[in-house]
């Protein structure tokens, strides 16, 4: 089966819908599959692509860039020339320019076409941009698409109120890589490596650092923290997506410098040695579909807090860590308890690695893909 997956940027900063896209490229060209990824080169990672070995990662100049609605007229010559020798297509993210190329030759040659909107049906900060998206092509390409992937059952609701036939839907969570847990970073190098004293407790954030995040209310919730608890530092860890310069001014008016650490991105032994020393992983997400962090925390065996916002909230329920409503004293109060009982923390860590074991391997994940493109295939 001649897969193409096309997705408007390939960096790992920019979050879950690459990782997604990767994993699965990955995963399915180790099964026998001939898989291309069709992408932009706004800011495009070519050591990144090199890793995937077996794919073909083709980046398509990218002339105009209106919110990352990414314009490349290279892409879409490419896919009016090639579109028909694929069996699926597979386009990640909803508003995009590659969405309405794709999808317009894709029904042209009658090919599938699978959609995974990454969380990007709902309207939070729907601004006038995406509602004329929406108006022009938005709805047209949802009931065009053979097959929609939802990360879970609210966003599967999501693209039913968006007029998306519920025979459609496939619910397809995202998983982690186990076999790259296998051998974690031993305890403490972190900590060496950024001078954080091995009697401090650790409150990790690691993500973009966007508004929509919620970082601001945890810096809030810690400046209260640190009042009762002085053995405690918040380490804030990923690239600045807009964001970074608004949260160091509160930082600032705040007076807890001292007490905050940005690392800046952190990527593969960094990143996994940051999970295996904090004491808690917090993401306070104003909205959030299905974090990878969270499952990285997880497979780290790092307990976590997250808010009743976050799309995953549900799985964690008081057994792999806890769930907070979006609100300063909450947050705060669950930071103190979590980090005030090691016994607590030991259980949610464990809890939380047997769950990613159980559930989310990309192996696991993998099959229900394959079973997707299969039945369109087959159809």
């Amino acid at each position: 089966m001649k897969i193409l997956h096309v997705i408007p940027y390939f960096n790992p900063k920019r979050g879950g819908d690459v990782n997604v896209c990767y994993h699965i490229a990955k995963h399915l060209a180790k099964r026998g599959y001939d898989v291309t990824i069709f992408t932009t080169d706004f800011e495009f990672d070519e050591k990144f692509a090199r890793t995937l070995n077996g794919v073909r990662v083709v980046p398509f100049h990218c002339c105009l860039n209106i919110q990352l609605f990414l314009y490349s007229p290279q892409m879409k010559k490419e896919l009016k020339k090639e579109i028909k020798n694929f069996d699926i297509i597979h386009v990640h993210d909803f508003r995009t320019y590659q969405n309405v190329v794709g999808h317009h030759y894709a029904m042209n040659y009658h090919v599938p076409i699978v959609l995974q909107a990454h969380g990007d049906i709902p309207f939070f900060e729907k601004s006038r941009l995406k509602t004329l998206y929406d108006f022009v092509w938005g709805k047209r390409i949802l009931n065009n698409t053979t097959k929609v992937i939802a990360l879970t059952k609210v966003e599967a609701e999501q693209y039913k109120k968006m007029g998306v036939n519920p025979n459609k839907i496939e619910i397809i969570p995202n998983g982690v890589d186990l076999s790259e847990y296998e051998n974690l970073p031993e305890r403490g190098i972190f900590r060496k490596k950024y001078g954080i004293n091995n009697d401090e407790k650790i409150v990790l954030y690691l993500g973009r650092i966007h508004r929509i995040k919620g970082i601001d209310l945890l810096v809030e919730a810690f400046a209260d923290l640190e009042k009762e608890m002085d053995d405690v530092k918040l380490v804030i860890a990923g690239p600045d997506d807009g964001f970074l310069s608004i949260l160091e001014r509160k930082i600032n008016d705040l007076k807890i410098g001292r007490k905050i650490l940005f690392t800046g991105p952190l990527y593969e032994r960094d990143k996994f040695g940051a999970y295996v020393d904090a004491d808690v992983y917090v993401l306070p997400s104003v909205y959030d579909a299905f974090p990878n962090t969270v499952l990285e925390a997880w497979a780290c065996g790092t307990p976590v807090i997250v808010t009743d916002r976050c799309g995953i909230a549900n799985l964690v329920d008081d057994k792999v860590g806890c769930v907070v409503e979006f609100d300063k004293s909450q947050l705060r109060n669950t930071m103190f308890k979590v980090l005030s009982n090691e016994k607590l923390r030991r259980k949610f860590g464990e809890n939380g690695r047997k769950l990613v074991d159980e559930r989310f391997d990309w192996g696991k994940i993998i099959d229900r893909v394959e079973k997707v493109y299969s039945a369109l295939k087959n159809r």
